[in-house]
């Protein structure tokens, strides 16, 4: 299956992912910090954000959903704390507010996407996916 996602989403998305980055190699001090795990997913999820993304498995799509996931949440709380410190008006708040409601959007296709491939194998193998069929069951673009 293929994820459609244009330049907006797909700058936001990488952007956060280095802020991530940068955060985790002490360039920045503002809060921007994710586990380990999220960022090593996150980092997985970088090279792919150059164009529409082919998600090939139910199990490919639960991993690229928790790295947008952790995008997700830090950039609304980094939003936040923005909001917070600055105004809501103020032009890096505006800016991840923005980058959140890009990221947010292909959250929720992704969610969708998840959950068609989920009912496709539910059909197919008659019960919920197990870990075996998630990661063997292909989803052609």
């Amino acid at each position: 299956m293929i994820l459609h996602c244009n330049f907006e989403e797909l700058r936001a998305l990488a952007a956060a992912v280095e802020l991530m980055m940068m955060a985790e190699a002490g360039h920045s001090s503002d809060g921007f910090h994710a586990s380990p795990e999220d960022l090593a997913e996150a980092e997985r999820l970088l090279p792919r954000l150059i164009g529409d993304m082919s998600i090939e498995t139910l199990d490919d799509q639960r991993h690229v959903q928790e790295a947008v996931s952790t995008i997700c949440r830090l950039l609304l709380n980094r939003l936040d704390a923005k909001v917070v410190e600055y105004h809501p008006g103020h032009e890096e708040a505006v800016a991840l507010y923005f980058d959140y409601g890009y990221s947010r959007v292909v959250l929720d296709r992704l969610t969708r996407m998840g959950t068609e491939m989920e009912a496709i194998i539910d059909l197919m193998g008659g019960g919920r996916p197990t870990a075996d069929l998630a990661s063997s069951v292909t989803f052609p673009d």
